[in-house]
């Protein structure tokens, strides 16, 4: 499995969100983190794509 460094100042902040939050631990905060990004990303080229092609059909400037 892939690992990662952060320094310590965001990981104490990020344990003391997850605990306030609910999580199980700061793993599973990050985790959480990471996916809504990818996901909020790949909407984001989604939508890119598509105005490309409205674009290049002539539908939008």
């Amino acid at each position: 499995m892939p690992k990662t460094t952060i320094d310590d100042g965001l990981y104490q902040r990020a344990a003391a969100a997850a605990e306030k939050a609910g999580y199980s631990n700061v793993d599973e905060l990050i985790k959480t983190a990471i996916e809504n990004e990818v996901k909020r990303i790949g909407e984001d080229l989604d939508e890119q794509q598509v105005a490309d092609q409205l674009r290049g059909l002539g539908y939008i400037e």
